[in-house]
């Protein structure tokens, strides 16, 4: 069976080429030496989802992703991945318009937080997404709670995120700054940190986290990966 076609809606750059890495390098386990499914990228630039987020304009982001699906599709992609976790506040209200189907990045992550039986994890990513019902939504349809940062750890972490990783900028202080945020949550009894930002697995994993992490970007790279080599159902 030739795998499906993958079509990865990017968002900012370092996320995304996390995700296409990931899928490349893992394809193999799944599909022999060196072979992945064929896969297409679309990007529209970082600053007009920004912009759109910074005016509360759900709209708009959603017809940028959409108008990247729709390129995709042109391409031949057979499904839809976004490795950007903020931006998947507009899915919901594009998903019926979109000419393919899309794996949400949130459900993944709590159905990972299920199979491996956490019950309170964290969120962290920027402020649009901690601010956000993205993740509380998915996790509450697993029965699972959740923990935010408090105000001035969500501030930091959504600094760290859009001045220096969506740059490849990887600073040990930044490092420092989220091992403090993720050691509260845990004292404020989280049993895991959800890495809703696709940019910080970059800096931050099991090796050097006080908790156990939820990697957003590799979890759906993985998702796409199973999703692309199942049988596709009868037409």
């Amino acid at each position: 069976m030739t795998p499906r076609h993958i079509g990865i809606v990017g968002c900012s750059a370092e996320g995304a080429a996390l995700c296409y890495r990931t899928i490349c390098t893992e394809g193999a386990a799944l599909l022999g030496p060196h072979a992945h499914p064929e896969i297409s990228m679309h990007t529209h630039s970082l600053a007009d989802y920004v912009a759109c987020l910074d005016r509360g304009d759900l709209a708009g982001v959603g017809e940028l992703m959409l108008s990247s699906a729709r390129k995709l599709a042109a391409a031949g992609a057979e499904l839809l991945i976004c490795p950007d976790n903020t931006i998947h506040q507009a899915l919901p209200d594009i998903a019926a318009r979109s000419p393919l189907p899309w794996l949400h990045i949130a459900e993944v992550v709590a159905a990972e937080a299920t199979s491996r039986g956490f019950r309170r994890p964290g969120i962290t990513g920027t402020r649009w997404l901690m601010d956000s019902a993205v993740y509380p939504e998915a996790l509450a349809a697993h029965g699972l709670e959740h923990r935010l940062p408090d105000a001035a750890e969500r501030e930091d972490i959504s600094r760290i995120i859009m001045e220096e990783l969506v740059y490849g900028i990887f600073k040990p202080e930044a490092v420092a700054r989220f091992r403090q945020v993720f050691g509260r949550l845990r004292d404020a009894g989280c049993d895991a940190v959800i890495l809703g930002c696709t940019e910080i697995p970059l800096i931050m994993d099991d090796a050097n986290s006080p908790l156990p992490t939820l990697d957003s970007t590799r979890l759906l790279a993985r998702a796409a990966l199973r999703r692309a080599v199942q049988p596709m159902a009868p037409a």
